[in-house]
Formats: C-alpha cells, sequence, structure tokens
C-alpha cells in the first residue's frame, strides 16, 4: 500500500511524482488507464511524420517552469520560435490578434469595428457570460466578424450559457489607438498575447518532454489501469483489470465528471454533476503528411467563417524541421464538437479534410498519411453550474482525502506550464507542516495536530 496513489500519468501526474521524489518522498504509486503515458502531450510517429495530440506548444511565463524545462528536457533540445499566426478573414490573412490587426480587411468591416467599439457598453458594467463580455471588451463589430462565430466553432455551445472567466491571459486587450494603428498599417507579428513566443522540441514531438520527466521518476509507473470504482470509505481503488488499490490520500488528475460517477456514495451525493452541468467540448484533430517542402510558412491560422468546418489549421514543418521527412510538409486541423454523435463528427471531419486540402491546393498524390485523433475531452466550458459549484464540490472531494487537480481535474482552461506547476504545487502541499506530515518513519500520513503526539512516543 502507498500513501498517496495519484490517478493519471499525464503531465500533471507526471509533475507530481516528480516533485515528490525531489522532496525525498517516494511512497506513492502513480497509475495510468492508457497503455502509454503522457495524456494529451502525447505524439504519434507515421511514415516520418510526428504529429501531437493537436497542437502543443510551451508558452513559458514562469521562471520555475522555465527552470523546469532545462532540468528535464534541457533547453538545448528546444527551438525558440517567435509566433506566426494569422486569421483568415474575408479572403484575407488578419495578423493575430485581430483587435490589434485590423489591416487588410475591407473597409467596411474596418469602420463597423471601429465604430461599435467607440460604442460599446462601459467597462464598469459588469457582464453576465461571455456574449456580453465581448461586447463590453471589443465592441460589437469586432464579435459579429470575429469573436462570437470563432467561440461558437470551438465550444459548440451557446456563448449566453458560459462566463467570461477563462479568458484571463488568453484573449489580448486592445484600445482604440491600438486599433486604428493596426488599421492603417499592417504591423505583423508583434509580441501580443501570451502565445507570442514559445518553445517547442526539436525532435520527437511533445512526447519527448513526457519521457524526459518520466526517466527522472524512479518509481514505477503502472499502465493499463483504468478506474473502475473509488471506494471513499474504505479508501480503495478498483481497476477495470481486476486490480485494487488501498491509499490514504488520492490525487487524481482524471477528468472530474468520471471521477465523480466513480465515487462510491459518501458526501458527494447531492453533488453528482452530469454532462450537462460540469460540460467539455471534444476535438478531432487530423493530420497530414504531404509530399510538398512550401505548404506554408506559417505557424497557424484560425477560421472563424462557417465555411471552413474546421477553427484552426496548424503547420508542425514550421516548428521544427524534424517533424517531417526532407522536402516535405506536415499539417494539422481542429473540429469541435460539443454532445455530437460519432456519425456527425467524422462526416463534418471528412468534409473539414476535403476543404483544407482545397484551400491549401494540395493534391491527393501529395498526401503521403492521413491520421486521425479524437479527444473526448477538450476545452472545458465555464458553464454557470461550474460557477456556481465548482469550489463545493473540491471542497467536498478534498474533506475525504482527495484532490482532483490539473486541465481536467480541477475543471479548468489552462497550459502545460499551469499543469507542471499544478503538480507541483501538490507536492508540496502534502508535505508542508500545516497540511499533511508525510511521517516515513511510520509509513503513513496523519493530520498535523496529530503529529506532535506521535513524534513524543
Amino acid at each position: 500500500m502507498a500513501q498517496i496513489l495519484i490517478l493519471g500519468a499525464g503531465l500533471t501526474g507526471l509533475s507530481a511524482a516528480y516533485h515528490f521524489e525531489k522532496k525525498g518522498f517516494t511512497d506513492y504509486l502513480l497509475v495510468e488507464k492508457e497503455d502509454e503515458i503522457g495524456g494529451l502531450c502525447r505524439s504519434i510517429y507515421q511514415d516520418g511524420f510526428t504529429f501531437d495530440y493537436t497542437g502543443h506548444l510551451l508558452h513559458v511565463s514562469d521562471p520555475y517552469f522555465k527552470n523546469f524545462i532545462a532540468n528535464t528536457l534541457g533547453l538545448e533540445n528546444l527551438t525558440s520560435i517567435d509566433r506566426r499566426s494569422y486569421i483568415y478573414l474575408h479572403d484575407t490573412f488578419v495578423a493575430y490578434p485581430i483587435q490589434k490587426n485590423l489591416f487588410g480587411l475591407p473597409t467596411h468591416v474596418i469602420v463597423e469595428c471601429l465604430e461599435e467599439f467607440v460604442k460599446r457598453p462601459s467597462n464598469n458594467s459588469l457582464p453576465k457570460n461571455y456574449y456580453q463580455w465581448v461586447e463590453i471588451h471589443f465592441g460589437k463589430g469586432l464579435a459579429r466578424h470575429f469573436f462570437y462565430p470563432f467561440q461558437k466553432k470551438i465550444f459548440d455551445y451557446d456563448l449566453r450559457r458560459v462566463t467570461h472567466h477563462w479568458t484571463g491571459r488568453f484573449v489580448p486587450s486592445t484600445s482604440l489607438t491600438q486599433m486604428i494603428e493596426g488599421a492603417i498599417e499592417n504591423r505583423g507579428h508583434e509580441s501580443v498575447g501570451y502565445n507570442a513566443h514559445f518553445y517547442y522540441p526539436l525532435s520527437g514531438g511533445i512526447a519527448s518532454l513526457i519521457k524526459s520527466i518520466a526517466l527522472q521518476v524512479k518509481q514505477p509507473i503502472l499502465t493499463n489501469h483504468k478506474v473502475k470504482l473509488i471506494d471513499t470509505k474504505k479508501k480503495i481503488v478498483y481497476f477495470s483489470n481486476g486490480h485494487s488499490e488501498p491509499y490514504e490520500i488520492l490525487i487524481s488528475t482524471m477528468p472530474l465528471p468520471e471521477l465523480l460517477n466513480c465515487i462510491k456514495s459518501g458526501p458527494l451525493d447531492r453533488l453528482k454533476a452530469t454532462d450537462r452541468d460540469l460540460v467539455c467540448n471534444s476535438v478531432v484533430s487530423f493530420n497530414l503528411g504531404i509530399d510538398r517542402p512550401d505548404l506554408s510558412d506559417k505557424h497557424w491560422l484560425y477560421f472563424p467563417e462557417n465555411q471552413f468546418p474546421f477553427y484552426r489549421l496548424g503547420f508542425p514543418h514550421n516548428f521544427t524541421k524534424h517533424a517531417v521527412p526532407q522536402g516535405c510538409s506536415s499539417l494539422y486541423g481542429e473540429c469541435a464538437f460539443t454532445k455530437k454523435s460519432r456519425k456527425y463528427a467524422k462526416q463534418v471531419t471528412e468534409q473539414a479534410i476535403n476543404k483544407a486540402k482545397q484551400f491549401l491546393g494540395i493534391k491527393e498524390q501529395e498526401v503521403i498519411m492521413n491520421h486521425t485523433i479524437t479527444l473526448p475531452y477538450a476545452y472545458v466550458l465555464y458553464t454557470h453550474w461550474r460557477e456556481k459549484n465548482l469550489a463545493q464540490v473540491h471542497k467536498r472531494l478534498n474533506d475525504i482525502k482527495i484532490h482532483s487537480i490539473g486541465r481536467y481535474g480541477a475543471w479548468k482552461y489552462s497550459s502545460m506550464q499551469e499543469a507542471v506547476l499544478d503538480g507541483k504545487s501538490i507536492a508540496d502541499m502534502l508535505t508542508m507542516v500545516g497540511s499533511y506530515s508525510l511521517i516515513r518513519e511510520k509509513n503513513y500520513i496523519i493530520p498535523i495536530t496529530q503529529k506532535r503526539e506521535f513524534e513524543k512516543q
């Protein structure tokens, strides 16, 4: 029996294990439901091409995260890149972000965006949802031409039923001066937004980061362990492969709805959330290997218009030349669905692949490989239910010694940097006096309030 059981060997779970060991604590067990570790930070290798489970780029703003990468993967194994991304709108490539780069759009569109920005509601207004938040910050012009159609395409959900609290650093602000300057001159690739600069592995895709962390984790990682049931009274996790594992403290990085559905009775009965409460979209990522060296010079493109089934196209060959065979290019595209059938998603994805080929002028004989990945959990939607109940759900989980962390465990919109920091935070908290004190001599965990009595024995 391990004192701490960690569910999920994705980036957050691996980070927790790594940081526990850095503190000298090894009495934990890390399990993964798939037959390989990594979660969404995995890569596929086919016919000389490397693709990730959708675009995974390392956006670094925290000094500790940069040191973590240096100590695991090594900065010398990364390429440093300044973003080249555009929005394709009204038959024009508009530099991202559009709220600072209107240059090239039709005159009437620029006029609408500027006029409506001036007329927008006061910032003192309190938005009830994302829909209102956009109008308050950017006006109806930008909302109509970009924000509403683009976000609706990603969320596949009513924008009036989600809040704006996910936006944070992900949606850059603007001003009238910036909008006017960006309308009369092409400012190109300004360093604006959290992803203006990023790192990417020179070879091996984003999975190389996972592999480098795993090499530094000494404890074994058990794969093919899918959680079937969690008995919180007996503190035992039962797996679909027949194995069971007792625990003192449980750290879960599995999607929060799945965690709640696996818990056998207890204090969470009244908060048994359904997929109508904790809402998340799914993404289908199609990956094409192209027998052409110059498919695009951009890193990725956004597509808000409905004529394009995908919301983004990206080009891994521009992240690193080692992502493709010599003389080739690569392309990934993403389509999002919320509560749609597999048949519907498959039909739309097929349409999207054909549309991408048409848009980029790709001939059938140029397609060397075609591989599709389905992500059941992609973007967490900040519904009003989440706003009202999420903190209480986590509190009740914590009361029974369960910590649900990471992007899908905490049920939030976050980056790889935050995933690593979440793993570090839980290791720090559980080894810190004032939370649970890890008593290695007796091989179990006791509340800090009992620690002094134990030390007297």
